[in-house]
C-alpha cells in the first residue's frame, strides 16, 4: 500500500524537475555560446532525472550526487536545489547546511567553466549563495514547523488519554463510592429485618401483640431500607451541599443504639465525647457509620451477645470509638463481608486509622479519627 505514493512522488518530481533540466538546455543552447555542451548536459539531465528516486529515499546521499553533476553542467542544476530543499527538510540544519555548502561549492566549479551570459563570475556567486540561503532557510523553517505541530498533536492526544484515565478512575470511585454507601445503610437496616424475622421464625408461640409488633417493625425497617437507597442513589447522583437529606451526625449514635437494642440486642453505650455538637459534619459521619457497621457484624456474626460501644475524644484530641462483644462459641453464622474494607477506606479518607483484634475471648474494632478544631 505505500509503495504507489512512492512511485507517484519519484514520478511527480522526476517529470517537473526534468522539464527544467529541458528548459535549461534549450535556453543555454538558443544563447549561442554553449552548442559543443549539448551532448554533455542531455547526459547529465538524463542521470540527474534518474537520481531522483534515489534523492527522495536517501537524501543527502542523493542530493551529494547531483551537487556534483550541477559542476558539470546546468542541466542537474533543478534537480540539485531540489535537494538541497529536501534535505532541509528532512534533515537536522547542520547536515542541510553541510549539503548546501556542497551545492554553492558546486555551482561555483560549474559558474568558473560555464558562466552564463551577462553576468559577472562575483555576481553569479552572490546570486548561488543567496538561493541556496532560502531554500536551507525555508526547508529548516518548514522541518522546525512541523516538529512544533507534532509535539503539540502529541500532547494533545496525551491530554486526551490523560482525561480518559482521569475519567475511568473517577467512575471507579464513584462506583465504590455507591456500593460503601448502599452497604453502610442498606446492611444495618437489613440486619435488623433478619433479627426481627428471626424472631418470629423462632417464636411462633408468641402472642399476638407481638407477632403484630414484629410484623410492624419489619414493614417500617423495610419501607426505611427502601428509603434510604433512594436517599443515597439521589445523594449520589446529585452530590450536592443542598441536598435535603440530613446527613448522620454524632447526635444521632445514640438513636442507632436503641433501634439495636429495639430488636433485642443487648447494648451497652459509653459516651465519653465532649462538645459532641462542634464536631465537623465529615467527622460524625463516619463515627456514625463506624458505629453501625460495627453493631451489624455483631448482630450477623454473634448473634445474641452483649456489645460495647465506647466514645471518648473533644475538639483537638480526636475521636476513639470502640465497639466490642464477645466471640461466638461456634463458627461464624455468616460469612465474612466487605464492610471492614469499606470502613477502612472511610477512615483513611478521614485521616483516621482502623484496627480490628481478637483478644480475651472478645472482637475488638478500634477506629481513631482526628477532630480539627
Amino acid at each position: 500500500m505505500r509503495r504507489r505514493p512512492a512511485l507517484t512522488w519519484d514520478l511527480i518530481v522526476g517529470v517537473a524537475t526534468g522539464a527544467l533540466s529541458g528548459l535549461t538546455i534549450v535556453g543555454r543552447t538558443t544563447s549561442g555560446n554553449e552548442g559543443g555542451f549539448l551532448v554533455l548536459d542531455v547526459v547529465v539531465a538524463i542521470v540527474a532525472t534518474a537520481l531522483v528516486p534515489l534523492l527522495l529515499r536517501r537524501p543527502v546521499t542523493g542530493a551529494l550526487a547531483l551537487a556534483v553533476l550541477s559542476a558539470l553542467s546546468p542541466a542537474a542544476t533543478p534537480q540539485a536545489s531540489v535537494g538541497t530543499l529536501h534535505v532541509a527538510l528532512r534533515r537536522r540544519f547542520p547536515v542541510a547546511l553541510a549539503v548546501a555548502g556542497t551545492g554553492v561549492a558546486a555551482q561555483a566549479v560549474q559558474g568558473a567553466w560555464r558562466l552564463p551570459g551577462g553576468l559577472s563570475l562575483g555576481w553569479w556567486f552572490v546570486v548561488i549563495v543567496a538561493s541556496y540561503a532560502a531554500l536551507t532557510g525555508w526547508g529548516a523553517l518548514y522541518r522546525a514547523h512541523r516538529a512544533l505541530t507534532d509535539s503539540l498533536r502529541e500532547r494533545a492526544e496525551r491530554a486526551e488519554a490523560e482525561q480518559a484515565r482521569h475519567v475511568a478512575e473517577a467512575r471507579t470511585l464513584e462506583r465504590t463510592r455507591i456500593a460503601r454507601e448502599m452497604h453502610d445503610v442498606l446492611a444495618h437496616r437489613l440486619s435488623l429485618l433478619a433479627t426481627y424475622a428471626g424472631a418470629v421464625e423462632y417464636r411462633p408461640d408468641s402472642s399476638a401483640d407481638r407477632l403484630a409488633t414484629a410484623a410492624r417493625v419489619v414493614r417500617e425497617e423495610a419501607g426505611a431500607a427502601l428509603d434510604d437507597l433512594r436517599a443515597v442513589i439521589g445523594l449520589l447522583r446529585a452530590d450536592s451541599p443542598d441536598d435535603p437529606r440530613p446527613q448522620p451526625t454524632l447526635a444521632d449514635i445514640p438513636r442507632l443504639v436503641d433501634e439495636s437494642r429495639a430488636a433485642g440486642v443487648h447494648i451497652d453505650l459509653v459516651d465519653g465525647v465532649r462538645e459532641p455538637e462542634t464536631a465537623p459534619a465529615a467527622l460524625g459521619r463516619t463515627a456514625y457509620r463506624v458505629v453501625q457497621e460495627g453493631l451489624t457484624n455483631a448482630r450477623r456474626h454473634a448473634p445474641g451477645r452483649p456489645v460495647t460501644v465506647e466514645l471518648t475524644g473533644a475538639p483537638g484530641s480526636g475521636l476513639d470509638i470502640n465497639v466490642r462483644n464477645p466471640l461466638p462459641s461456634g463458627p461464624a453464622t455468616a460469612p465474612a463481608g466487605t464492610g471492614l474494607v469499606g470502613l477502612t477506606e472511610r477512615a483513611q479518607l478521614a485521616g483516621g486509622e482502623l484496627s480490628v483484634a481478637r483478644e480475651d475471648g472478645e472482637f475488638r474494632l478500634r477506629v481513631c479519627l482526628p477532630w480539627t478544631v
